[in-house]
């Protein structure tokens, strides 16, 4: 059985993950992009 597989079958069993899991990579992205655009110049 591959983790592909495995994964399935737990999502498939516990549905309610399947939002938390799209939840928390909507919010690492918007982190992602929040670090990205926040640059801080060294100088004049």
């Amino acid at each position: 059985m591959s983790a592909s597989d495995r994964m399935k079958d737990y999502l498939a069993q516990h549905p309610r993950m399947i939002g938390a899991l799209f939840t928390l990579f909507v919010l690492l992205s918007q982190a992602g992009s929040v670090v990205a655009g926040s640059s801080s110049q060294i100088g004049p």
